[in-house]
């Protein structure tokens, strides 16, 4: 299990509405430093368990002093945003991993085009703060809600304002993704971060402009969805433990006691993969490969089918 360190919260901004952010300072030992697009996975208590949820950091990576996480309050959420939005205050304290970084620049790009959604402006951010430091060419495009995701939008506009543009009801633009794409040049790299719709439109449409895949990068921190119930055998430890529907096989695994590594917990990184011999599953991550999901799930989004029972080399 990712060992945590404790942090004091020493400020809350309602940036609007649905969405807050937290200004995380060090307690005992100095803040680790971070890269841009870097994220810190929170343990947050709720209701008898503990849920841990990875937020990206948002402020520029110069700045060590502090991190800075934002959260939107999700409609159905478990409880870890809620318990964000509405129990912690400043002076509390969270424990959080350190920063992990599975969203990086690539160091070749020439130019960088950012393709933002909603929340999904956070790494942004970071990377944005970076590049205008570095020198760096870059573009952001942002789709939002007015009064609802439409985070930073003034700020923004202040510090990268020949940089950014801004697609809502307000001023009436859709974003063209195929338009956007058409005119990049061959050292151009795209990266986005957002709701999945957002994510495969995307690269549904670098993939038919003929994009390599090496120049699309995207990132999608997503809870894992409730379902069924089910049963898990492990077999090394010749145990059977039981996954409520509103936990994830990997949290249900914590529970007991058995430490399986993981990074995102959203089914990207890969890291969590475990082997399985027997039992239906449904895929919900976006890593393995068809011919890996006949041995291999991720517990981190990945359930049993209803009705079947999952045996895992555990």
């Amino acid at each position: 299990m990712n060992p945590t360190v404790p942090v004091h919260v020493t400020r809350i901004h309602q940036v609007t509405p649905m969405i807050r952010e937290f200004t995380l300072a060090a307690l005992h030992t100095p803040l680790q430093p971070f890269s841009s697009g870097s994220h810190v996975i929170v343990q947050l208590p709720v209701e008898g368990r503990i849920i841990r949820n990875a937020y990206s950091l948002l402020n520029a990576p110069y700045e060590q002093h502090q991190y800075q996480i934002a959260v939107r309050l999700q409609e159905n959420s478990r409880g870890g945003s809620q318990y964000l939005h509405e129990k912690i205050q400043v002076g509390d304290t969270l424990n959080i991993s350190a920063p992990l970084n599975l969203f990086s620049l690539n160091s070749q790009a020439q130019h960088h085009v950012f393709i933002a959604g909603g929340i999904g402006i956070t790494p942004f951010l970071s990377h944005m703060k970076y590049l205008l430091h570095a020198g760096h060419s870059f573009e952001l495009h942002y789709a939002c809600r007015d009064g609802i995701s439409n985070a930073y939008e003034d700020m923004l506009m202040q510090l990268f304002r020949d940089q950014v543009h801004i697609y809502s009801e307000k001023n009436q633009r859709r974003l063209d993704i195929e338009a956007l794409l058409s005119q990049q040049s061959l050292g151009s790299h795209v990266y986005i971060c957002g709701p999945e719709r957002l994510i495969h439109a995307v690269v549904d449409c670098a993939e038919t402009l003929g994009w390599s895949k090496k120049r699309v990068h995207w990132e999608a921190f997503s809870s894992p969805a409730p379902g069924v119930a089910f049963d898990a055998v492990l077999s090394k430890s010749q145990c059977r433990i039981h996954v409520p529907g509103d936990f994830s096989l990997l949290e249900a695994l914590e529970q007991e006691g058995i430490e399986v590594p993981n990074l995102c917990r959203g089914g990207v990184c890969g890291q969590c993969a475990t082997s399985y011999s027997q039992g239906e599953v449904e895929h919900l991550d976006h890593y393995l490969t068809v011919q890996e999901r006949s041995v291999q799930l991720m517990p981190c989004v990945s359930r049993a089918k209803p009705g079947h029972c999952l045996h895992l080399d555990l």
